[in-house]
């Protein structure tokens, strides 16, 4: 991972942990996705630029699905992201 877990893991409380550990999760794949996007970005093989943005296709997936699950998992969370939601509809219309 490119990224430094922003955490130590040994030190959260035991009933968040699943939930940090989540978020590192989360952080590993972004790093991913933006490693394999960067790459694909200078490949000059049409082949192998094909494979890293199928790969970091992939990784968004894992991002979604660690993302439900800390949804799940964390009510604060799941609240906030309904709150962003309306913030950028009233902001950007989006």
């Amino acid at each position: 991972m490119l990224s430094k877990i922003p955490i130590d893991l040994e030190k959260v409380n035991s009933k968040d942990l699943d939930k940090e550990i989540l978020r590192v999760g989360i952080i590993a794949e972004l790093d991913a996705v933006n490693l394999y996007e960067q790459l694909a970005s200078i490949a000059k093989d049409e082949k192998i630029k094909k494979v890293l943005l199928d790969i970091a296709k992939e990784e968004k997936t894992h991002v979604g699905e660690f993302q439900q699950l800390l949804i799940n998992r964390d009510k604060e969370q799941k609240e906030e992201i309904e709150h962003a939601k309306k913030e950028i509809k009233e902001l950007v219309g989006e």
